[in-house]
């Protein structure tokens, strides 16, 4: 199983670019298309297997590797867990990630790690050569250092490193299939706890945060602020290389496609803009009471492995009913951003 904060439309855009100015990102995105059609065969691989010993509950423990530039994982241990910062930025980046989800999860919802029962978490730098992603491979974090003319490394993102890691934790609970609907709600879940991971870190309220993923990862020479926004989906890039931000906002520019698994990393952006209206809504600390609704449903054991957006919409409701009463500000709020998005809840 491998889950890439790119997708693939992005990647086949800068594949075909034919800029005086880029000289290795093209290749470097096709290489990476190459990838990704090589492991899709794997993209519903159950959760893994725990191997060695396994710290007690609630105990973080990190440990950082380097791969030099190649591809063979997991690397050379360079940073573990309470060692001292090093002189590499990338180490130092992913390990302060690496802190910032453990603690969203486990000081907000009580989770212990990734898996709830304190799985170590592990990530790799300097995978591969221009490598123009990050991803998390049902066992670890892995982060490539970018092209340099269009991305630069992929620790510099909070965001993207929560949204890989919540990878982990759909893959531990509802596992949603990867395709169609229910692969959009897997990768919104990413960016909704990606997001929160970003906001818990530095106190943002909801009128504070940007509710960009991936902002900081395009060059300046790039005319766009991140991968995504949950705010107004559609909007996060527009450039000449690139093209401009293909998400939808919601029902009406939902995309009938059979690309990138039926368009998982396109509507997703639909499930993101109603997290965010429901957060706008509540107002405060997104993470409080709208987070909560949301790690209540992929949490809770009832959500099936193909749910679509009306059957998650319901959840959510339910979940709102469930923790804050039926009728309560919390539960309104719920439905009144699907709704905002074209989701009509159906049990």
């Amino acid at each position: 199983m491998r889950r890439s904060i790119v997708p693939p439309y992005l990647l086949a855009h800068l594949a075909e670019a034919n800029s005086s100015h880029l000289v290795r990102a093209p290749e470097a995105a096709r290489r990476g298309l190459l990838e990704i059609d090589d492991v899709r065969a794997r993209r519903n691989d159950p959760p893994a297997t725990r191997q060695g010993a396994v710290p007690p509950p609630h105990t973080l423990e990190r440990t950082v590797f380097d791969t030099h530039e190649t591809e063979t994982l997991p690397g050379d241990r360079v940073r573990g867990e309470g060692d001292p910062a090093v002189a590499d930025v990338a180490v130092d980046e992913a390990y302060d990630a690496l802190g910032a989800t453990y603690r969203l999860y486990s000081e907000v919802y009580g989770r212990s790690s990734i898996d709830g029962a304190g799985l170590p978490l592990d990530a790799t730098v300097h995978y591969g050569r221009d490598y123009d992603n990050a991803f998390w491979n049902g066992e670890q974090m892995v982060f490539g250092d970018g092209d340099g003319e269009v991305f630069t490394r992929f620790t510099a993102s909070v965001s993207v490193i929560g949204h890989e890691l919540t990878h982990g934790v759909t893959q531990y609970t509802a596992n949603l299939t990867y395709q169609g609907q229910s692969g959009a709600l897997n990768e919104s879940l990413s960016d909704v706890f990606g997001a929160l991971v970003e906001q818990y870190l530095f106190s943002q309220t909801t009128a504070d945060a940007t509710w960009l993923i991936g902002e900081g990862l395009f060059t300046p020479e790039v005319q766009g602020r991140a991968l995504r926004s949950m705010k107004a989906p559609g909007t996060a890039y527009d450039d000449d290389v690139l093209g401009r931000d293909p998400q939808p906002a919601d029902m009406a520019g939902y995309v009938e496609t059979s690309d990138d698994n039926g368009g998982v990393h396109l509507n997703s952006g639909i499930p993101n803009h109603a997290f965010y209206l429901v957060a706008d809504a509540l107002g405060g600390h997104a993470w409080e009471r709208a987070g909560q609704i949301w790690y209540d449903t992929l949490t809770g054991g009832h959500l099936p492995a193909d749910a679509d957006f009306a059957r998650f919409a319901a959840a959510t409701v339910h979940a709102a009913d469930a923790r804050y009463g039926a009728g309560s500000t919390e539960s309104r709020a719920t439905r009144e951003g699907w709704t905002g998005v074209g989701v009509t809840p159906t049990a």
